[in-house]
């Protein structure tokens, strides 16, 4: 076994982790942590950064530009329509603060399997997520754990989901965004069920521990204050008025889903997610034209998010291009391969394996699945069985600490750190969805 190989394997994920908490920018750090890997790895520097880095660069880039694109802006119309305020707001009116921790989730959860954009629901629903948290004097480090869990734990892996996650298996599969059948179902409620539950439990416990509400970086008198406020305000949001209805608000979120699972059914899912995700945009446009005050920005902006996000993806997606090149990234897969146990449980280590050293669900499925899926396939392995433990094992190990997602969300949406809102982050969208997946592969090899 090439020793150095596997030592700088880990160590540049190692580093990977330690820059992105420390704030560099991800495509820098994924660049630093492929000279590692290159040069550890016995790769040629030029050819690991010109060819290897770049080819899955922009591989990634061309492969799924539309469907980012296309999910950015209609995040962002139906931001700009005060379409995802509203649900957060009627959510928020309907189970108010005395269960806050499920209002949060439930919002995140329906804006994101509804194909709403992670970072748009991130930013849309955590001024809702203040509020109630403030009111019921919960601890605002919860805050991060709740939006992270409600939008990527179980809704982006779940049978239907217009998520990229369960897009991407059908590419490699031949199979619809509803494959998996009831066992998928079935992981996806026990994941949002026993997460719930789980957060629930946290929170009450740190409540009764003497935690409260406490703003980042704030003072006791700043907290104290903020608290008065909250509870000079009256109950009923003045702004409510001024949003569209729910009815109208929600339902472009429906008809992306709609449409996707049933032309899904007839075309490449990826075409029908792109002629869903467009519906949805016209739908909301029309019908809340009123709202709609700069319709042209909205594209703008929605068009620069989408290419922020996809370089982001595309930056770790080049970082393990190159680490599939080194010997020791060969030796890891031949392991996963010939471990033990049923085919399924190597398909399912191996993907999270390399979510987890990508740090992307997204960008992990698009290393792992060209490579594994064809040895899968060729074993006469259920494609539908493997599609879901693909998209489950997608949810794992992608959310250690440098995953973008988690890294925007404790940062920059919610201002706290990863030393105090981390820890359930790792429980709820590590370790649960984890310990699911090995269900999932116990379930399918059995029925």
């Amino acid at each position: 076994m090439d020793v150095l190989g596997m030592i700088g394997l880990i160590g540049s994920l190692a580093l990977l982790v330690y820059l992105t908490m420390k704030g560099i920018n991800i495509i820098i750090a994924a660049l630093i942590s492929s000279v590692v890997i290159a040069l550890t790895g016995g790769l040629n520097l030029e050819t690991a950064l010109m060819d290897d880095y770049m080819t899955g660069f922009t591989g990634y880039f061309a492969s799924w530009f539309l469907v980012f694109l296309l999910g950015a802006i209609f995040g962002k119309i139906m931001q700009e329509t005060k379409s995802a305020e509203s649900i957060a707001q009627w959510i928020k009116t309907k189970f108010g603060a005395k269960r806050a921790v499920f209002a949060v989730v439930a919002a995140a959860a329906i804006m994101t399997y509804g194909g709403v954009s992670l970072f748009v629901v991130g930013f849309a629903v955590y001024p809702i997520a203040v509020s109630l948290f403030r009111a019921a004097n919960l601890p605002h480090r919860y805050i991060p754990a709740a939006l992270v869990f409600g939008s990527i734990s179980f809704t982006m892996t779940a049978p239907g989901s217009p998520e990229i996650q369960n897009i991407i298996p059908t590419e490699f599969f031949a199979t619809s965004p509803t494959a998996g059948g009831w066992i998928g179902v079935l992981c996806a409620l026990l994941i949002m069920i026993v997460g719930g539950l789980w957060l629930g439990s946290m929170v009450r416990k740190a409540s009764a521990n003497g935690e409260v509400f406490s703003l980042p970086n704030a003072s006791k008198e700043e907290t104290a204050a903020s608290l008065a406020v909250e509870e000079e305000q009256p109950s009923n949001n003045p702004r409510i008025g001024e949003l569209p209805n729910i009815i109208v608000a929600i339902l472009p979120l429906v008809l992306v889903i709609v449409f996707l699972n049933v032309l899904g059914q007839f075309m490449n899912p990826t075409t029908a997610l792109l002629i869903a995700l467009t519906i949805g945009i016209a739908v909301a446009c029309l019908s809340m034209l009123t709202f709609l005050s700069e319709f042209w920005g909205s594209l703008a902006t929605g068009s620069q998010n989408a290419l922020v996000a996809l370089a982001n993806t595309c930056a770790v997606v080049g970082f393990g291009s190159v680490a599939a090149q080194v010997s020791a990234f060969d030796t890891l897969i031949t392991g996963l391969v010939n471990m033990p146990g049923p085919p399924l449980l190597g398909l399912a280590v191996g993907v999270t394996v390399i979510c987890g050293l990508t740090g992307s669900a997204s960008g992990g499925l698009g290393i792992a699945l060209p490579i594994l899926a064809p040895i899968y396939l060729s074993q006469g392995v259920d494609p539908g069985a493997m599609h879901r433990i693909s998209a489950l094992a997608s949810g794992g190990l992608d959310s250690l600490p440098h995953n973008g997602y988690v890294v925007t969300t404790v940062r920059a949406i919610c201002g706290e750190t990863h030393k105090r809102a981390y820890k359930p982050i790792l429980l709820l969208s590590v370790l649960l969805p984890s310990a699911v997946l090995v269900l999932a592969v116990l379930l399918y090899t059995i029925f």
